[in-house]
């Protein structure tokens, strides 16, 4: 199909789910074009919005559901669409609410989705999140599991093999140093899973590379796909931030104009 002409947000978007890679970055081509910004003033940007009145659910709905089109598209790239579920490893914060979004986009889309909530708190830690993982509840397709503890990590991984996808929705930007667990057990079962040939995508940035600096941390995800969000990444522009990163899509979630005005 040809890509959507008009410059629609993802979660308006009725044909987005049926486009491929090449069509989704079309579809996003005005976001991309932008010049690249960094960590501070995506999080300026993303709360002068909020004040403007876009709410922040909304946000995370565009970006999850632009993680979905994405993870399902890449899945049929690689000939692994309906091979096995797709797991998605999320945070507690808004990066795993993006990661509760696309699971519940999959899902209504007929996919099969795994969802692990990676925190040792026994529910996300925003409202939003925490909002998108309750609605998780009512998708026959999706099941939910939380693993507080590295032993539940390692328990998650030995069906690592039958997943099509793995979407990284762990943490954003701002963490450096090394990991810890539950977050660095999850991340060593992504490394496992892309040596395993199964296509990972990143939601934003990849865990946890610094989008400003591309600056990695202790370990770090690889992915073949991230989608972030709003504007390019400076620090995907960086050699080691672009090879961690993989191949990278722009999404538009909302944030007007006016709020990259700060």
């Amino acid at each position: 199909m040809p890509a959507s002409p008009s410059a629609a947000l993802p979660a308006d978007d009725a044909g987005l789910m049926a486009m491929d890679l090449r069509e989704l970055r079309a579809a996003w081509s005005a976001s991309a074009a932008r010049a690249p910004i960094g960590a501070e003033a995506m999080t300026g940007a993303d709360r002068r919005a909020q004040s403007l009145g876009v709410s922040g659910e909304r946000l995370m709905e565009h970006a999850g559901t632009a993680v979905a089109a994405a993870t399902r598209a890449i899945a049929d790239a690689t000939g692994r669409l309906g091979r096995g579920p797709v797991l998605v490893l999320c945070g507690p914060g808004n990066n795993g609410g993006d990661g509760f979004v696309a699971a519940r986009r999959l899902a209504q889309a007929g996919i099969d989705v795994v969802v692990a909530l990676v925190s040792s708190a026994a529910r996300p830690s925003t409202l939003d999140a925490a909002r998108n993982w309750d609605r998780l509840a009512a998708e026959p397709r999706v099941t939910r599991v939380q693993t507080p503890v590295a032993r539940d990590i390692a328990i998650l991984g030995t069906g690592i093999d039958k997943a099509s996808v793995v979407v990284d929705a762990l943490l954003g930007t701002g963490v450096r140093g090394v990991l810890r667990e539950p977050v660095r057990g999850a991340v060593e079962l992504i490394g496992r899973a892309r040596t395993a040939g199964i296509p990972i995508v990143a939601v934003d940035t990849p865990t946890a590379v610094d989008v400003s600096s591309g600056d990695p941390s202790d370990p770090v995800v690889q992915a073949d796909l991230t989608v972030t969000f709003h504007r390019p990444k400076t620090g995907f522009r960086s050699r080691r931030g672009a090879a961690l990163a993989g191949r990278v899509l722009v999404a538009p979630i909302g944030i007007p104009p006016e709020a990259d005005r700060g």
